[in-house]
């Protein structure tokens, strides 16, 4: 049985230690309203281009990029987005065991010739320590999203992809649904899918809010598809394009700018996955410590009972003798 000092100390640690998980929360629901703030702002331009495309496409459905060519799988290159630190449940540990299952994958069929391209310090760490190729440190990305280096990073994979240094990109990332939702996902980058029926499929994202209860999202999401189907109602978008000079010289610009918003989307949703799952290990965190904090105090007053009652015991033992 633990002594009274014992628990005492016990539970002021406990205490320290949920004043830190409490404030690492409220850090990260900071975060994660300016993540999700990034989303949004995108948003417009990610709708309106993808707009164009369906319409291009489903006017001249023949039409051929040299993005979209497959071949014969030879060399990869995947992309892997992860945090720079720890504390956020099991986030990096379900990217990074999907990118090992990848590598198995292609391991398996012969493809010996992968390329790394880890944005965050987990990713790098993990592809070192197994002998992975890379092609550079990508560090600042997972902090900072900038969507003029994920321009450089979808650049460099589209010459490389073209040049026939890579047959096939994959990125693997965490999809940010809602606060209480980050789907891990593989995605074929290159080559490109520009089939109409898939292209918007992504657009599933709960921006509104960065609360964690279920009654709230469900609250929350019907407010939302309500706002959504009156602003779709409203807003008409002309389909009725002139295309100059041509369709393919089109293309072959809009096209390279859906690679490189794809890259910094999926950046976007890894960063605000992140937030959203740390901040629900801080509150899982600090719910734990209520718990423990309150078995604690019990245990405290139990044995303080206990020590009481042992003493008047004592007491009345001791004049009865007398």
């Amino acid at each position: 049985m633990p002594s009274l000092k014992e628990i005492k100390t016990r539970i002021a640690s406990v205490k320290n230690t949920r004043k830190i998980t409490s404030a690492m929360k409220m850090v990260a629901s900071s975060k994660l309203h300016h993540a999700q703030t990034a989303i949004q702002n995108m948003l417009p331009y990610e709708n309106l281009l993808e707009h164009i495309l369906k319409s291009f496409l489903i006017t001249v459905p023949e039409v051929q990029n040299e993005f979209e060519m497959k071949r014969e799988i030879k060399r990869v290159a995947l992309v892997v987005f992860t945090s720079n630190s720890s504390l956020c449940g099991g986030f990096n540990n379900n990217v990074l065991k999907l990118l090992q299952s990848t590598v198995d994958d292609y391991t398996a069929q012969g493809v010996e010739d992968i390329l790394i391209y880890p944005v965050g310090r987990k990713a790098e760490e993990y592809a070192i320590k197994r002998g992975f190729r890379i092609a550079g440190s990508f560090l600042s990305l997972a902090e900072k999203p900038k969507a003029t280096d994920c321009a450089l990073i979808s650049q460099e994979l589209q010459t490389k992809f073209v040049a026939h240094e890579v047959d096939k990109v994959e990125l693997i990332y965490h999809h940010f649904k809602s606060v209480g939702s980050q789907v891990l996902s593989r995605k074929v980058f290159l080559p490109i899918d520009l089939s109409t029926e898939n292209i918007g499929l992504e657009n599933d994202r709960d921006l509104s809010g960065n609360v964690t209860t279920a009654k709230a999202q469900e609250y929350i999401k019907n407010k939302a598809k309500a706002e959504t189907k009156k602003k779709s109602s409203a807003e008409m978008l002309n389909d009725n394009f002139i295309v100059e000079p041509n369709l393919n010289m089109v293309l072959s610009s809009l096209v390279p700018k859906e690679l490189n918003l794809q890259i910094y989307t999926a950046l976007l949703d890894s960063n605000a996955s992140e937030h959203a799952a740390r901040m629900i290990a801080m509150q899982t965190a600090t719910d734990n410590a209520d718990e423990l904090l309150r078995a604690l105090n019990l245990q405290y007053n139990k044995s303080r009972q206990q020590a009481i009652t042992s003493e008047l015991l004592d007491i009345v033992g001791g004049s009865i003798n007398n």
